[in-house]
């Protein structure tokens, strides 16, 4: 009877110690796991878009059409982005002159979602709805405070042959109803200036 009763016992022993080994086993797994999905990089694009063409409207207006080569998302980040690194091609629609458009083209783009910012560089030339001519190397768009700015030097020209030039940069709101350049300097077509009296 004793021999019996000591079996059950080392029955239930092993029993216990086969449950205590497994929730080891266990527990070490979990643990392993979290230091590999802690290392696993995150910082790849979840979306490309080949040859994008996108509409944006407003109440059925278009307001933005864009195109890109190559488009890339960066989702699974902390600040997720969009990058277009073959260029640009952009027009925007002003209501005040809906049927021509303003333009940009860029060799390189990129958008901070969560900024709700934009930035551009390589040859930036931005034509707005009033035709005047925009050409620096890089330029940021600061979209919630409507205010694109930079520090190289920018080129500007009209459809009257003026051409100014702001060799330190430029700040200008987002639609260039105003702007201003910094050491900025220029030729003008002098058929345009206003007479002075004598």
């Amino acid at each position: 009877m004793k021999d019996y009763c000591f079996k059950i016992f080392n029955l239930k022993t092993s029993q216990h110690f086969f449950l205590l080994l497994m929730f080891f086993l266990i527990q070490s797994c979990e643990e392993d796991l979290t230091k590999i999905n802690s290392n696993k990089k995150t910082n790849f694009a979840s979306q490309i878009i080949y040859d994008a063409d996108i509409l944006q409207k407003d109440s059925g207006r278009v307001t933005v059409r864009f195109k890109a080569p190559l488009l890339e998302s960066y989702e699974l980040i902390d600040s997720p982005y969009v990058e277009a690194k073959k260029g640009i091609y952009l027009e925007f629609f002003d209501k005040k002159n809906p049927k021509v458009p303003g333009k940009i083209w860029a060799k390189y783009a990129k958008n901070n979602i969560k900024k709700d910012f934009y930035f551009a560089k390589g040859r930036v030339k931005i034509i707005t709805t009033e035709g005047q001519t925009f050409v620096t190397e890089t330029i940021n768009w600061d979209k919630r405070k409507n205010k694109m700015y930079t520090k190289d030097t920018v080129f500007v020209s009209d459809k009257d042959g003026n051409i100014l030039v702001g060799a330190h940069g430029m700040v200008a709101k987002d639609d260039f109803s105003e702007y201003t350049f910094f050491n900025n300097s220029g030729s003008f077509n002098s058929t345009n200036l206003p007479a002075t009296s004598k």
